[in-house]
């Protein structure tokens, strides 16, 4: 379980995870494209079809999917803005659905007893509470994901809905 905190004046979320797993794994799991398909995403609520990275300061990611709701398709891309593997990923966030805001997200992993703690500090939301409410539910959602993953190595196929 994750220990969220959205910050007062909302403009960023920060969340902590213990995961059973050393950073280098972990650190796999959310910067490699065919390991981010098969985590990323939840039958009934959406599913990540494409995955792209150039996994570098100053390369882009892009992520494709689409709503099981509804059907329509989505996309989120950005550009790296720090890489150390297996201690720092920092990236943009822009998602189709979020206008022009553009954010930024900054995972951040540190050897812990038994594993790794991730910490998630995603900013940039001044303005746009709406989108941090929806960004903190997702990123919520998304680590356990990604946890059951690492740990157990469930995927989108063999979560239960």
């Amino acid at each position: 379980m994750a220990t969220k905190l959205v910050s007062p004046e909302q403009d960023a979320i920060n969340l902590e995870v213990q995961i059973a797993a050393p950073p280098d794994r972990v650190f796999q799991a959310i910067s490699d494209p065919n390991q981010l398909l098969r985590w990323w995403g939840q039958k009934g609520m959406y599913q990540t079809t494409k995955w792209t990275a150039d996994l570098r300061p100053g390369g882009h990611w892009r992520c494709e999917g689409t709503s099981d709701k509804d059907g329509s398709a989505f996309h989120v891309k950005g550009e790296y803005l720090e890489v150390d593997p297996p201690r720092l990923l920092v990236h943009t966030w822009i998602s189709s659905w979020g206008g022009d805001l553009t954010t930024v997200v900054r995972w951040e992993l540190v050897p812990a007893a038994g594993g790794t703690t991730l910490r998630i500090h995603h900013s940039g939301f001044a303005g746009a509470p709406e989108s941090a409410k929806g960004h903190y539910e997702g990123w919520t959602r998304v680590l356990a994901w990604m946890q059951g993953f690492v740990e157990k190595g469930e995927t989108v196929e063999s979560r239960p809905a």
